[in-house]
């Protein structure tokens, strides 16, 4: 599956395609289609709520809502903008989950890493560590996500993370051009100074060190080293997954930050099957396809 959320890259016809067979009553297609789509919308869905867990069941929910809701859509419109207002939506009207209520701002979050002790590992205790320091990384990188509002925070993941464009960032959010433009430009204002006053991966001024961090994560619970959540489920990063053009940014530093959340992994995980199972034997998708 090509990235969904690029203009150029995103091919309607083939969602098309499989619509129709789908709404024919062939299971096959009708997984071909969640297919192409779920690890799209998992790997949003964790950026929103930083639980793999609950993103997986959020993943669930939104699925089995758009497959239920298939039969309505009848083509007057492109399939990725109808899919995508649904799962956005749902993902703005949800409930709050945990994380959200635990990381509520950058202050509070800044002040939670401040009391975490730095702890210098050496160099071979880096390497041997190696695998552990990058979950801290993700980790602490899609915590900061969490300080923006909901709304910011789902603008930067399809605008900066995922590279979409005004023109797709608003159809997909039903907003205007203008609007997304704003909306994206001030989670870049508070997102980036809050890394450049931080982030050691941003300035080097700043004593804030994935490597000088993991030990404290460790025992506060952040970074498991038996159950990793973030460094884990994938074979290359988001970058690697959306092959974007290289295109203008509003500022030249921008691309250090930008390539920092780009960098994260883009996880494929192994309740894929089991969401698809789960979506098949749910009763009103079987009344819906006749399965």
């Amino acid at each position: 599956m090509k990235n969904p959320f690029s203009q150029e890259t995103y091919d309607h016809t083939e969602d098309m395609a499989l619509i129709n067979q789908a709404l024919e009553g062939s299971a096959e297609a009708l997984e071909n289609l969640v297919k192409r789509h779920q690890h799209y919308i998992y790997n949003v869905a964790l950026k929103m709520v930083l639980s793999p867990f609950d993103a997986e069941d959020i993943t669930q929910e939104v699925l089995i809502k758009l497959v239920t809701k298939l039969g309505q859509f009848q083509g007057k419109s492109n399939f990725r903008t109808w899919l995508y207002r649904i799962t956005f939506n749902h993902f703005l009207k949800m409930k709050k989950y945990w994380l959200e209520d635990t990381i509520t701002s950058f202050e509070n979050y800044g002040q939670e890493l401040d009391q975490m002790e730095n702890v210098d590992l050496s160099a071979e205790q880096q390497i041997a560590q190696k695998e552990l320091i990058k979950e801290a990384k993700f980790g602490c990188m899609l915590g900061m996500l969490l300080c923006l509002s909901r709304e910011q925070r789902l603008v930067y993941i399809l605008g900066e993370v995922f590279q979409a464009n005004h023109t797709v960032g608003a159809q997909l959010l039903d907003i205007s051009k203008d609007n997304f433009r704003k909306r994206l430009q001030r989670a870049r204002q508070d997102l980036y100074q809050f890394m450049n006053h931080k982030c050691g991966l941003v300035n080097q001024a700043n004593p804030c060190r994935c490597s000088r961090k993991t030990t404290s994560f460790i025992k506060a619970g952040w970074v498991d080293p038996k159950n990793m959540k973030f460094n884990t489920d994938y074979l290359h990063t988001i970058q690697e997954e959306i092959s974007p053009k290289n295109q203008q940014l509003d500022e030249l530093l921008q691309k250090d930050y930008q390539e920092l959340f780009q960098d994260t992994p883009f996880q494929e995980k192994q309740h894929a099957q089991k969401v698809m199972k789960n979506i098949l034997q749910d009763r009103q998708v079987k009344e819906v396809f006749n399965l």
